[in-house]
């Protein structure tokens, strides 16, 4: 199935109800498992890989499939840990492929009994969950903040607490400081000792009452639209200015395309104020999943850009990086890479493919993101494969109808 994407035809305006924050939603879920809370957690994300948590947290089963939620695969792998049983966890072909060796690695090194059911390093896996000593390990500090905040959040509940020391280059550190920010507001109070140790006790959750909110990385599809339509009118409700969520960034990030912030009682509201760079150059490195949104909206405003700090993009739902430069290029976009972790566009072009179909790889982002091409192409974009946007946003579609796009099935 594909969808054939069209923008409204003139001004257009919507009035957007974001998911809930996927993030929050999942990290607020294993809090709340720890904590043995009566509490529901409120407004809680309807996403896939909440979905898959949910579904895993409430079974009485012990074989788990939580098909691409990657998310979900490592918290998992570190919950069930400490959860006395034997549990084996899997999930989809490319989950399979998905290393999570420096997590398993981690957690056996404090006390875990984590085996590999098929390749090493590689999901599926047989849990043996008891208790864990804990202690001090040192962890690279450019893998996926994901396993860091997996550790972070057992760390309460090992014998001796946790050290964690961070090696080499830190990225996504405002995922981890979101995950520290929740756990406090849990009861439990891990500290940065210096600027590459974090100190977890040993301790326990309390139970809270706890709304999640919007989801910053949502809201960046909407202020791509923005800069790219000057005569929009947009408000995203549930959005706040202090936001622990590391693409709450995003707002800063996208004035320097012309889309400023106003803040309001219910959100926020869009404007254009016409702002344009030369160049766009940023470091990613704290905030990765904004990235394929700015890589397709500038390359779509002709702005040139040099994207760093994309380290964590090969290991994600697909090969981010590879898969930006094989979908922009049949826009006319030639982008090139360096270092497993720089993504360049100058300007650089090449013919365009006759109505282009985007591949979207099991990927969310990738769909959503290159849905932007909508607003640039008379004749609509096609996105393949456009349920995989149920990862993150369900009814991402739905709210592009409600704005005045036309979205054709095709089979």
């Amino acid at each position: 199935m594909n969808n054939l994407l069209k923008a409204p035809v003139g001004p257009w305006r919507a009035t957007v109800k974001l998911p809930a924050s996927k993030s929050i939603s999942n990290r607020a879920l294993i809090l709340n498992a720890l904590s043995y809370s009566s509490y529901e957690i409120e407004n809680l994300s309807d996403c896939d890989d909440t979905t898959a948590l949910v579904r895993v947290l409430n079974s009485n089963a012990r074989d788990f499939n939580v098909g691409a939620a990657g998310t979900t695969m490592r918290f998992l792998t570190a919950f069930l840990s400490k959860i006395v049983g034997e549990w084996t966890l899997t999930g989809s072909e490319r989950m399979k492929r998905r290393p999570i060796g420096v997590l398993v690695d981690a957690l056996n090194r404090v006390g875990a009994e984590i085996t590999y059911l098929e390749n090493e390093g590689f999901p599926p896996l047989r849990i043996k969950g008891h208790a864990l000593r804990g202690g001090e390990i040192a962890l690279a500090g450019n893998v996926s903040s994901q396993y860091i905040s997996a550790l972070l959040m057992i760390a309460p509940y090992t014998e001796q607490g946790l050290i964690l020391r961070l090696t080499g280059s830190i990225i996504s550190r405002p995922y981890i400081n979101l995950t520290l920010d929740l756990m406090a507001q849990y009861g439990v109070h891990g500290t940065w000792v210096d600027e590459r140790t974090i100190h977890v006790g040993p301790g326990e959750y309390h139970p809270i009452p706890f709304t999640v909110e919007s989801d910053w990385s949502a809201a960046s599809y909407w202020y791509a639209l923005m800069a790219l339509s000057p005569l929009a009118e947009i408000e995203l409700l549930g959005l706040f200015k202090r936001s622990a969520q590391g693409d709450s960034k995003g707002a800063k990030l996208f004035a320097r395309l012309g889309v400023a912030t106003d803040y309001t009682k219910r959100g926020v509201r869009l404007r254009h104020t016409g702002e344009r760079p030369r160049k766009m150059v940023y470091d990613f490195v704290d905030q990765p999943d904004l990235a394929q949104t700015f890589a397709v909206v500038c390359a779509l405003m002709g702005i040139p850009f040099r994207f760093s700090g994309l380290h964590s993009l090969r290991i994600k739902e697909t090969d981010r990086i590879a898969a930006l430069q094989t979908e922009l290029a049949k826009l006319g976009y030639v982008l090139h890479d360096y270092e497993d972790s720089v993504l360049e566009w100058e300007g650089e072009r090449r013919t365009v493919d006759p109505s282009p179909l985007i591949a979207t790889y099991e990927d969310h982002r990738m769909a959503m993101s290159f849905a932007l091409a909508a607003l640039t192409r008379d004749d609509g974009i096609r996105i393949a494969d456009p349920a995989v946007v149920s990862k993150s946003y369900p009814h991402f579609w739905d709210d592009l109808r409600a704005a005045g796009f036309t979205i054709e099935e095709e089979l």
